[in-house]
This record gives structure tokens, sequence and C-alpha cells, in this order.
């Protein structure tokens, strides 16, 4: 069979990387989770001090970030400069600055490459911002995964308790309203819907029925998958 990719997009906790891992298990395809990769940047500034809103000083830096993507029992790992960082980039800090540094042309530019380069000779599923409008143009399932802010709030408290993290519910509310200001605002690639994809609402639906919902446009899209 021919390699094919499926692109999803949407907001900070619509519930991408949960959904699309799902999917890479049940059609045994490859799960590119990008937003690690911007973490992973946003977590080397702050493991070195360097202001992650300074553009300069960024771009100064990236020929010293070292990012690797490795599958470990199904799942994906993270390296940073050889660094396992799976977890580390799930803190809320590192999303805040991981909003930041997408925000830096240089930036998106090495992690798009790297992206692109990863999803070679490979069917994939990728989740992000702008998978479907700027990284996987030519994607053959485009998703824009979408959810009120009450109940991404909700979802991300959620995760940060499984991980034993203390948060603030409001404060939690307010930085997704603010990354989605980010990434719907930035200037290099913003986050949107491409003009062909298919919008899922998953405010009210489960895990298992987000998944179903998408398998079913993927068999739809691709003649003859088996799924």
């Amino acid at each position: 069979m021919k390699n094919y990719s499926i692109a999803i997009d949407g907001p900070a906790g619509s519930g991408k990387s949960t959904v699309a891992k799902q999917i890479a298990k049940k059609l045994n395809i490859i799960y590119i989770d990008t937003g690690a990769m911007y973490r992973a940047v946003g977590l080397y500034c702050i493991k070195n001090d360097i202001d992650y809103d300074d553009s300069e000083k960024v771009s100064a830096v990236l020929e010293k970030i070292d990012i690797q993507i490795e599958l470990l029992q199904g799942e994906q790992n993270i390296y940073l400069n050889g660094e396992n960082v799976t977890q580390q980039v799930r803190t809320q800090q590192a999303g805040k600055a991981a909003s930041a540094v997408a925000t830096i042309l240089a930036v998106r530019e090495k992690l798009v490459h790297l992206q692109r380069e990863l999803s070679k000779g490979h069917t994939v599923i990728m989740d992000g911002r702008d998978i479907g409008t700027n990284v996987l143009p030519y994607a053959a399932v485009k998703i824009y995964l979408d959810a009120s802010v009450e109940q991404r709030t909700i979802r991300r408290c959620d995760e940060l308790e499984i991980l034993g993290k203390q948060y603030n519910r409001e404060q939690v509310k307010n930085e997704n309203i603010q990354r989605d200001e980010n990434d719907k605002n930035r200037k290099y690639n913003p986050l949107k819907k491409a003009e062909d994809a298919i919008v899922i609402d998953s405010s009210c639906m489960s895990v298992e029925q987000v998944t179903d919902a998408i398998l079913k446009i993927v068999k739809q899209k691709i003649n003859g998958l088996e799924v």
C-alpha cells in the first residue's frame, strides 16, 4: 500500500495527541508528536536560563539543540541532546515556553524540516497547529479537532493530576486562552483550519468516539484501508 499521512490540527487540550496515538495503534502507523518538539526547545531554554520570549537569543542557540524521536515499546520518546525528556516536556512551564518559541521563524523552520524528514517514506499521523496547512499540506486526511475552553481546561487539569503536578484551575484556563491567542495570531504559520480539513468538536465526545469518527473518515479517504 502506498504511504499516506494524516494531519490533525487544533488548539491545546482538544485531544489531538491522545486521539492520534490511538489511531496510530489501530492502524499500526507512526505517530509524530510535533508539540513535544516545541516543548523540547522551550525546555532547553528553561534549563539554560535563556529568555524564551527573546527571539534573537533563542535563534542563537538553535545549533546547540539536538532533538531526536525514538519509539520504545510502541510509545514515542523525545530526546533533548541525548536526554530522555518525554515527561519533562509535559509540564505547564514547558508548555508556556513552547507557545513562545513556536512564534520564532528560525525555530519553526528547524522543526518543520525535522517533521517532514520523519514523515518521508512512512505512513504517519501527525498532530499540531499547522500540520495540514504547512507541514504536510498534501496529507491524505486532514482533521481540525476543536473543543470548548472549559472542556480543554478540565482535560489539562486531569492530565496534571495524573502526573502528580499541582495546579490552579483558573490559571490553567487562562493559560489555555493565552495559548489560543498566541497560536492563532502568531506571524508565522498560525493555528487555523485547512480549507480541506474536516472539523470535529470533541467537547462532548469520548476519546473512543473521536477515534472512531476519524477512522471512518480515513476509510472514506483511503480506498481499501483495513481498520
